[in-house]
């Protein structure tokens, strides 16, 4: 009776063992079949919001102290004058000080 029950445990055993090796994910990655990796050309990434191509969402994001209002003066002043020459033309903007020109300079550019 004893033998009966150890090779039962065995078989109990040995199954679980090949049930959880069949289930278990393959370590290795078929090459063939695998991730397609996809070459993208990019332009330098830039962190700086450029006052000629911005929206007035991306400004209202990305700069402090401009709300909607400023952001939409923004769009209306470049529509109206043509695009900025330079970061300090902002300022002719209502609404737009010299605080918030300072506060913001670093993450401003025009092209």
């Amino acid at each position: 009776m004893r033998t009966g029950n150890f090779y039962s445990l065995v078989f109990a055993l040995l199954t679980s063992a090949s049930i959880a090796a069949i289930a278990a994910p393959n370590g290795r990655v078929d090459v063939e079949n695998g991730p397609v990796a996809v070459a993208v050309a990019s332009s330098p990434v830039s962190d700086k919001v450029d006052l000629n191509t911005a929206d007035a969402i991306t400004l209202q994001n990305e700069l402090s102290g401009v709300g909607e209002a400023k952001a939409k003066s923004i769009v209306a002043y470049r529509e109206a004058n043509g695009p900025f020459a330079s970061v300090d033309e902002l300022l002719e903007v209502k609404g737009i000080g010299k605080a918030i020109l300072e506060r913001n300079r670093e993450k401003l550019e025009t092209n």
